[in-house]
């Protein structure tokens, strides 16, 4: 009679799933994340990063909030933006969305 229950456990373990296919689309699911989300944003943040550094005084730029000025200071983490004539405000260089060709300013008024 043991060698029933023996015969018996052995069907049940070769019924089993293998766990390899889910591990297959979890490997494949973080591959589609990693080139649809993750890999574009690190791709903005570094230009935006690059963007930053490369201010200088004389730039035309757009802030995030969509005000359009000419930087006259650049400090470490500040840019003071010329506004209008003698109205100049203070921003994070962070906040700096775009910079624009030269002429936009003259342009747009």
């Amino acid at each position: 009679m043991d060698f029933l229950i023996a015969s018996a456990m052995a069907q049940d373990a070769a019924q089993q799933p293998s766990a390899m296919p889910s591990l297959i689309m979890f490997g494949l699911l973080i591959i589609v994340f990693w080139f649809l989300l993750i890999r574009p944003q690190m791709k903005r943040n570094k230009e935006h990063r690059e963007l930053v550094s490369s201010l200088s005084t004389g730039d035309e730029v757009i802030t995030a909030g969509g005000i359009l000025g000419r930087i006259t200071e650049v400090g470490d983490s500040f840019v003071k933006v010329e506004l209008a004539d003698k109205l100049t405000i203070q921003v994070q260089k962070h906040s700096i969305a775009q910079v624009v060709p030269k002429g936009t300013i003259d342009s747009a008024s």
